[in-house]
């Protein structure tokens, strides 16, 4: 395998089963002597860089694969590969976030202190629209000397991103489908923005969804901001669609998260967007951010306005992937 498409496998794998396949200690060697830094011979920069970031997924992820236990956790599995961490199944639908880099132990504090802060001070009925924080602590890598912070996760079993939604159906969805997805996640970050807290990242692999009961459960909180704080860092696969605070370093707002969400609906509906959810979702992403609605409370009266008028009373529609 080519470094090029090595490096395209890590980065595709969401499971240590696509990583590592069915033999797993012979693909890791393979992966470990393709993307060792002293057999890069004359690969450039740009590739040195990707081979490294790697290198250090792969030996990380089977580190962890191998440890009996992490804290007092015993870990499963991989369950999901975040942008910057890897979420292993420690039982009792509780996740062990991992970050793979050490760097990134101040985005994890983040996601903490976030979520301590919403669970303090927002209103208890909507907190299941969060992950909720079962843990937080350091872990010492005993083979590597490396210091890990770790958030030990809780979230309903069965979710799926709009990620996945968008790939199940990428001619689009219907808009009724969507609504009930755009007003619940209108919801939490109504409860978060009451407690001061934007999240940052309102991305399609940061919403998750459980299709029976129609619920949603916005994750991932290490990019968030607090108290006048900036967004500390973007994620690279979505890079242009952060409304234009984000890059430029700027103090966000609601709006910054509206702008986000309002994006996700309408990648989720494509071309089947009506012209009325087209407009609304226009005026939540304006390039100015005091342009722009700053009330995920009031904004969710303004959508069940708009969809009152397109389909009348509301009624529940079974939703499958």
């Amino acid at each position: 395998m080519r470094l090029g498409d090595t490096i395209r496998h890590v980065r595709a794998a969401r499971t240590d089963e696509e990583l590592f396949g069915p033999e797993p200690a012979r693909q890791y060697r393979r992966l470990v002597a393709a993307l060792h830094p002293d057999r890069l011979g004359n690969a450039g920069p740009a590739d040195r860089a990707a081979a490294t970031e790697a290198f250090v997924t792969v030996t990380t992820r089977w580190q962890a694969r191998q440890a009996v236990a992490v804290g007092d956790y015993r870990i499963g599995a991989v369950r999901y590969a975040g942008d910057l961490a890897d979420l292993y199944d420690v039982g009792a639908d509780r996740l062990l976030k991992l970050p793979r880099n050490p760097a990134n132990n101040d985005l994890i504090q983040r996601e903490a202190l976030a979520l301590r802060t919403i669970a303090d001070r927002g209103d208890p009925r909507y907190l299941p629209y969060l992950p909720r924080l079962v843990d937080s602590f350091t872990h010492h890598d005993s083979t590597t000397g490396a210091h890990r912070r770790i958030n030990v996760l809780a979230t309903p079993p069965g979710l799926h991103s709009l990620a996945e939604v968008h790939q199940r159906h990428p001619d689009g969805l219907d808009a009724r489908d969507v609504a009930w997805m755009w007003r619940r996640l209108l919801v939490a970050l109504g409860v978060a923005h009451r407690a001061g807290v934007v999240h940052g990242a309102v991305l399609p692999g940061h919403v998750l969804i459980e299709p029976a009961e129609h619920g949603v459960v916005l994750v991932d909180w290490c990019y968030s901001a607090t108290g006048g704080t900036t967004v500390p860092a973007l994620v690279p696969t979505y890079a242009d669609w952060y409304p234009p605070e984000v890059p430029a370093k700027r103090t966000p707002g609601p709006g910054t998260d509206i702008a986000m969400a309002s994006r996700c609906m309408t990648y989720l509906m494509g071309d089947r967007a009506p012209r009325a959810l087209r407009d609304f979702a226009t005026g939540c992403t304006l390039p100015a951010l005091s342009a722009r609605p700053d009330g995920a409370w009031r904004l969710l009266g303004e959508f069940d306005e708009v969809l009152d008028r397109l389909y009348g009373p509301r009624k529940f529609r079974p939703f499958t992937l």
